[in-house]
This record gives structure tokens, sequence and C-alpha cells, in this order.
């Protein structure tokens, strides 16, 4: 017993002993995490140089564009034919995805042998027998008559500018027909295709067999977003954002890129950590000085890397007893399967005497014990490799995504991958210690590429008939000039309506006098108050007007809450709590005693009588007081400060924060004769000629007009141009049927126009994966800033999807790219159409002034102008392209409906003490 137990000690201290020898003997082929992490910064900086157009031209790693720009999304249906030519085997599937009750795929496939004479023909030889293999497999299953999309697996390496096309670069494994590289392979196979007469096929897209395991895997999980093959040669793809990849025109969303890695070290960045065993491999091969990562870690090179090493080690006297056998002296002669073969772990180094018996080395057990180690060391170096490589794909997917921990799934095919013992394990435990704040899973590719050329093909097919619909969807929001130049012709009519006494009554754009009849002259100077209300806050501001030389306007206000119960209570609670306010102001500004000139800046339409009287026509934006529509809104004012009994007000102005707009702007450049607001609402005022305000009997000089052109096309006169979108904000709006052009183009309502779009793209399955969110159905939850915020041109898609998220809006990268279209096509013709109606108004000044050129400057005030990046550019060129005979100077406003309450209280003093002077 005892001898026996020292006769295994003995051995086993044997074996350590040998291990330790060849640990040693190939030091420099094991790599600490340190290495390894300095080879995926080595990779990464590869990566950057391969994306670059001053730089991929000479980076080893050529980062090829496949124009493959989704994952599957599980709404992918249809019948689909797959192609995979990539060996001597050429296999066609026909692929099925059908939406019962969940997503199923059906495939039918047939190999067809690839002879060696057409592998070395030419091109049109072989495209000849694709295509006949083709015509053989569709005739089998009786499809010839259907024109079925084709996904096409080319599994070299090709330059490709579009989807559905691809030129060869170069041929590899073993491939050398004549006249195919630098040669679309796309018309090769139509051309062949053609010439047969027999059938019709539609190639939707040629795919890389790394993309194919990509989409595979991407078919069962969404989170896939890497593809990867570890077999007989190597190579990697990934979603990479399109705003990185130079190559490519545009920046909107990703497209996968096929690294090519095996071409990584192909520089010379690999020097320091090849061995000589690498180089000897290399020298031997039917490529030296390229593919260098893939033969020290492909399944093509592996076996000859050991044979390599154990000649050498032979030679030096560490096996075999030095004896070298001309088997081991022969290239080809251990195979990766043999190094798979002799790393098992029950019958490993049964197996391992066997391979080497036939190899004639008559191995002694010390020896198969050294020759398992080392393709020990030699798969685990791949491993290690492939790992460090890997790792830098998904740093780079973590950053892009901006997260700090990144959730992701590697699609992964391979023989190596598959069928050697350890090699997965080792792979995956690497990768989690090289980069722990990844969270990665392994799946394993089942169905090979040819399924992946087949899910590219339904993915295209299902982003083509997306964006076909899509486009349907937004047209009517894209106004030609034709169309807008109707707009403009219709405001000019309902302005003319406005105007006429015998047609305002029944008139939708109300054209309401409001009795300023003078912009500032520069000699306004005094101490005003002005109240601003329009909107949830109500402002009180005291407005100090200097004039002379160094005229001035300094102000000091204070903001207070409009609460909803007081906005929809009656109509005394709502001036009790306005004087409240003025109250509160007096207060803090002390100065509760004087009896201050006031402006009172009331943003609702109201039929003025005079400067400091008005009717309130119609209550909008939320407000719903009782008693008031109908009544002068300054007596209201009036009666409510009488009933607080502190202080009194001398109200001299009503005053709508448009035409306060307008003056503020007039009082720094006296061309401003147009006020507009773009806004949480939409108006629009203009210095009209007193003759053609019929209301009024004065015909002298001109007065400026409140358009309250918000609501144009109240009387059907915009139905052509609204949509079904526009209608059901209408309908769900609190006034139905009023301020329709408002509801089109205001910063009220254009957020609830997108969300009206994207529930019905979400419907129709081209959003969110047709899951409406409870967020997504609450009326006023997407606001007008998040469009602003959307289409920024700062903006990486990243962030939109942040903002979708923040909206409980779980998007994908394709969710953002469609919500950033609808938001653009909804802003845009928001812009346009306050251009047409703008255009309407400067044409009649200049008409009004029998002139044939104007020059004329435009007050402007409002959040979507202000803040919106695109609206202000599209409005002043629609102005432009409709209104050529007019130049429009657009001054954006300083506080309007503030400075400008006091500017117009200012004017009507003045006014009101040169008539009590005269």
């Amino acid at each position: 017993m005892i001898a026996s137990q020292l006769l295994a000690y003995f051995f086993t201290e044997l074996k350590d002993d040998q291990i330790k020898k060849i640990d040693k003997y190939l030091y420099s082929m094991r790599f600490s995490d340190e290495t390894l992490l300095d080879i995926t910064k080595r990779f990464r900086m590869e990566l950057v140089d391969g994306l670059g157009r001053d730089t991929n031209a000479t980076a080893a790693l050529k980062m090829l564009p496949t124009f493959v720009r989704s994952i599957p999304d599980g709404s992918e249906k249809g019948d689909f034919i797959a192609l995979d030519l990539g060996g001597s085997n050429f296999r066609i599937l026909r692929v099925k995805v059908s939406h019962e009750k969940k997503q199923t795929v059906e495939m039918e496939s047939q190999i067809y042998d690839t002879p060696e004479d057409i592998i070395h023909g030419t091109g049109t030889e072989l495209f000849d027998h694709v295509a006949e293999c083709l015509g053989d497999f569709m005739e089998k299953h009786s499809i010839k008559d259907k024109k079925l999309p084709v996904g096409f697996t080319f599994s070299f390496p090709c330059q490709q500018t579009k989807l559905d096309e691809g030129y060869l670069v170069t041929w590899t494994k073993r491939f050398k027909a004549s006249g195919v590289e630098g040669v679309d392979v796309v018309k090769l196979l139509n051309k062949a295709i053609k010439k047969r007469g027999d059938y019709e096929a539609d190639i939707m897209a040629v795919v890389n067999d790394t993309v194919g395991t990509m989409m595979t895997c991407g078919f069962d999980d969404h989170r896939c977003e890497v593809g990867i093959i570890i077999g007989t040669g190597t190579n990697a793809c990934y979603m990479e954002e399109l705003r990185h990849i130079d190559l490519v025109e545009g920046d909107e969303g990703r497209m996968c890129v096929n690294t090519e890695w095996g071409a990584f070290g192909d520089d010379g960045r690999l020097e320091d950590i090849r061995t000589e065993f690498d180089r000897e491999l290399d020298r031997g091969s039917l490529n030296p000085g390229r593919q260098l990562f893939e033969k020290m870690v492909s399944g093509m090179y592996m076996g000859e890397l050991v044979r390599l090493i154990l000649v050498k080690m032979a030679r030096e006297g560490m096996l075999f007893e030095g004896r070298i056998t001309p088997e081991l002296l022969t290239k080809g002669k251990i195979e990766t399967k043999h190094v798979s073969a002799i790393e098992k772990s029950k019958e490993g180094l049964t197996r391992t005497k066997e391979i080497l018996t036939r190899l004639g080395v008559e191995p002694s057990s010390e020896d198969c014990t050294a020759v398992q180690h080392v393709c020990a060391i030699v798969s685990f170096r791949s491993a290690n490799l492939v790992a460090s490589t890997l790792a830098g794909i998904l740093m780079r997917l973590r950053e892009n995504k901006g997260v700090s921990r990144l959730r992701t799934t590697v699609g992964i095919d391979g023989s190596l991958y598959k069928m050697h013992p350890h090699y997965a394990r080792r792979l995956h435990k690497t990768v989690r210690r090289l980069v722990p704040d990844c969270d990665v899973r392994f799946l394993l590719s089942e169905s090979g590429s040819g399924k992946g050329a087949a899910m590219v093909t339904a993915v295209a097919y299902r982003l083509a008939e997306q964006s076909r619909q899509i486009a349907e969807i937004l047209s009517e929001f894209r106004l030609t000039t034709e169309q807008l130049l109707e707009v403009k012709k219709r405001m000019r009519t309902e302005i003319q309506n406005g105007l006429s006494k015998t047609t305002h009554d029944s008139a939708a754009v109300k054209m309401l006098p409001t009795f300023v009849r003078r912009t500032p002259d520069g000699t306004e100077y005094g101490d005003f108050l002005a109240l601003d209300l329009g909107g949830t806050n109500f402002r009180v501001l005291m407005v100090k007007i200097r004039s002379g030389k160094r005229k001035s306007v300094e102000m000091h206000n204070k903001i207070y809450a409009i609460p909803l119960e007081v906005m929809q209570g009656t109509g005394e609670e709502l001036f009790d709590h306005i004087v409240h306010c003025i109250s509160d102001f007096l207060d803090y500004m002390g100065m509760k005693s004087a009896r201050l000139p006031l402006g009172f800046t009331f943003s609702f339409p109201c039929r003025q009588t005079d400067l400091d009287a008005g009717i309130l026509v119609t209550w909008t934006k939320g407000f719903k007081a009782t008693d008031c529509e109908g009544e002068d809104v300054v007596g209201l004012l009036r009666e409510a400060i009488k009933r607080r009994e502190e202080f009194d007000l001398d109200v001299v102005a009503l005053v709508n924060d448009t035409v306060g707009t307008m003056m503020t702007c007039a009082y720094e450049e006296p061309t401003c004769e147009v006020g507009l607001i773009a806004g949480t609402g939409s108006n629009a005022c203009y210095m009209e000629e007193m003759r053609n305000i019929e209301m009024l009997e004065d015909n002298e000089g001109q007065m400026c007009v409140n358009m309250e052109w918000g609501a144009f096309g109240d009387n059907g006169c915009l139905d052509d141009f609204r949509t079904e979108y526009d209608r059901l904000v209408d309908d769900l709006s609190l006034n139905p049927g009023k301020q329709r052009y408002e509801k089109m183009c205001s910063g009220m309502y254009l957020g609830e126009i997108v969300r009206n779009i994207l529930i019905d793209m979400t419907k129709k399955g081209f959003l969110f994966r047709g899951q409406i969110s409870e967020t997504l159905k609450t009326q006023g939850i997407f606001e007008t800033k998040f469009l602003s915020q959307i289409e920024s041109d700062r903006l990486a898609l990243l962030q939109v999807r942040s903002i979708l998220q923040h909206l409980g809006l779980n998007s994908t990268c394709d969710d953002s790219i469609i919500v950033k279209e609808v938001c653009e096509a909804v802003s845009q013709r928001a812009a346009q159409l306050c251009g047409a109606g703008m255009a309407a108004v400067v044409d009649k000044i200049r008409e009004n002034r029998g002139l044939d050129h104007l020059n004329i400057t435009v007050g402007v005030d409002g959040t979507l102008y202000k803040l919106h990046p695109h609206f202000s550019l599209i409005m002043h060129q629609t102005v432009k392209e409709l209104a050529p005979q007019c130049d429009v100077n657009f001054l954006l406003s300083e506080d309007g409906s503030g400075k400008g309450a006091a500017l117009i209280t200012a004017v009507g003093c003045r006014l009101r003490q040169e008539l009590n002077n005269k």
C-alpha cells in the first residue's frame, strides 16, 4: 500500500515537473490579464483607425460597413430564400417566418456540391452554377412562380455601399474564380439568373457569415449585437453607432460593422507577442504577413502550431527521446480536431497516445502528458486572445451607450468553439474577468449563417415596408410650395373677411382693433405697472422708462402661480386672486400709496372697444373661469381692485401679448410693425391702415390689429390640410373645433400630435415592439420641449433614447430614429404653416402701401421660436420663398408681455397728454 502511494506520488511529481518545464518553455504563449488588457487597448486603437476616413486606408482592421442597420425585433414575417456560399458546399434554405401566437421559423434546406473546377474556374461558371442550384431548389419546392426575397451569405471580404451589393475584395478559403475580385457579386448572380429566364429572385441583402451568425442569434435574443466566428477562420462584427463610421454618410442610428479582425496585427502591432512558432507558421502559409491574428487563434492553424512546437521540443530532446519522424515533419499532419481530442478530460491521454503513435514517435506517458499540456497552452492562448479583442468590442459598446454596466448578447459560431472541450468555458471566463462591468450572454448559433442571411433579408424587408408606410403617414405633414402658397392665399382671404364689416361677424380670423395707434418714438418716460396673464403663471412688473440720450428700461417683477381650480373656477375668484398678487407685489416694492398707470397684458381673444376696454371673446390655453366671456375684463379688474379697498391704479391699456411683442421691438427698431408669438400659443398683429378696418369709423392713420390667427381654419377652410392626428388632438382638446391653425403650429399641441402619431405607429408594429405603454396613452405626456431636445443637432440617438426612457418608453435605436423623424415632420410643418401666415401679412402691408418692395421687421417672442433648434430657420425660409418682394427681418423680443405692456401704457399716456394739451 505504502509502495503504491509512493509510486503515485513519484509520478505526480514527475508530471508536475514536466508541466513546469513546458510552462517555462512556452512562457511567451501564456499571458497575464495585464498583457491581455494591453492587447485590448491596441485592438481598440486599430478599431478607431479602421472607422476613420483618413486612417482606414492604412488600418489593419478594415471595419467594413455591412449596411445591416437593425437586428430582428420579433415582428419579422414572410417567406425567404437564403443562399450560403463559403466553402466547398453550397447551401440553399427556404425560411418561413410566421406569427401565429408567437414568432416561429420553419426551414427547409438542401446542400449542393461546388466542384473543384468551378471553384478555380471563371466567375461566370461559378455564378451560373449558383443560379442553376437555386433553380433546382425552387423547382423542387414549387416556388418558381414566386419572386421571393433572397439573402446571400457570401463569406468572403466584400466592400459594400448598400445592403444589396458587395464588391469582392479578395478570394479566401481556396476559391480562385477569375473575374470576380473587384466586381459586385449581386450583379453577377442577377445576370446569371436573368440569363436562365425561368424564374425571378429579389436579392435584397448580401451578408458575411459573421453577420449571419449575429442575425441568427438576434432572432432568438433581441439583445444580440455582436457576432463572432471561431472556426477554421475567425472574425467578429458588432453594431456600431453610425456617427462613428466615417465611410458611410449620415449619423442617425447604428450599422453592423464587419471588423475582419483576422488581420489584427498585420501592421506590426502584435510583434512583441508573436512567437518563433507563429513566425515559422506564417512563413510557410499561402499568405505570409497577412491575417496574423487569425494565424494565432483559428482552427485552420492551431494543429500546425502544435506540430511546430513538438518538432522543436523533440529536436531539443524534451520529447520522444529526441526522435523525429517524417510524419511529424509533414505539414498538416496534426489538425485542430486532434488538439480537441487530446485535450478531452477523460480519454484525452489515450487519444494523445493514438495520435502520436500514428505519427510514429512511440510516446511515453510523460510525452503524452507533455503534448496534452502543449495543446492546452496553444488553445488557451487562442481563447485568451479572442477574449481580449472581444473585450475591446464590449468596452466600445458600453461607451457608445453611455452606460456604467452593459448587458448584451454575443452570437457565436465555428467548429473550434463548438468542438473543443474547454474552449468556450475558457473564453467566457477570461471575457468576464477582463470586462467585469459587462454582463455577457454567449449564444450558440444553431442554424449557421444561412438562417442569418434570411434574417437580414427579413429585417431589410420589414424596414423597407415599414419605411414606405412611415413615409406615407408623414407625407401629409410634408407640404409642397404649391400647398403653402394655397395656405397663404386662404389666410389673405380670411384677413379680408375679418376686416370687412359685412363678413366680420362670420369670419374665423377676427382682426380685432387694439386701439394702439402708434409705436414708441423714444420720448416715453415714467414708472408703470404691468400685469401679464397668459398662462399658468401670472407676473406683476414695475417698469421704469427713461428717455433722452441714455434712454433705458429698468424692470422688477415677481411671478405668481395660478392654481388649476382658480383657472377653471369663477371669474370673481380669478380676478380676486390677480388683485391679491398685485397687493403682494406693491408691498414688496413699497409703492402701495402711489396711483400708478397700469398696462394689462391679457393674452386671450378680446374685442376691444377702446385702449382700456375689451370684451373677452373666448377663453383659450386651458382657462375656463365662468362669467368672463362677453364681459369687459378691465371692468372685472377694476371691480376686484375696489373690492380689495387697499390701493388704486390707473388702468390705461389692455394689451395683447402679441402687440406687446411688436411694441418692445419697435422701441429698439422703428421699422418693426408686425408682432408674432410662436410659443405655447400662436398669434400675430400688425399695423393696418385705418381705412381698411371697416369696423371703425375713423379713416386716418394706422392701428395695430390683433389678428387672433389661431382661429384660422375654424370655418373649415384648412380641412384639406388637417390630418387624422390633427382631428384627434382637436377632438380631445378643451375647445374642440376652435383654434385649429394654432393646434397645427403652436407649442401647446405639437407634442400631442407627435404622441398620437407614435400611438398609431406602435399599433402598426413600427415602434416599441408594438407595445403601447401606459405612458404613451397619457394625454400631454409628450411635451413640446421634448421635440426641441430630440431634434437638437448636437443630440446623439443615445440621448434621444434616454429622453424616451424618461417618458417610460423602452426604445431601441431604430425606435429613436423613427421618433426623431416624426418630431421633425411635425415641427417642420408647424414652422412652414406659421411662415405661410406671416408671408400673407407682410404681402398685405406691401400692397397697402403700393410698394414693389417692402423692408419690414417682425418682432417675435415665444418658446417654440426661441428654443426649438430649427423652427425659426424653417419659418424664415418659408416667408422668403412665399413673399419674395418683401425683405423681412426678424427681431427677438425681450419680454413683450411685460416691457411691451408698459410701453403701450407709456405711449397711451403720451397720446392722452397730447390730446389734453390741444
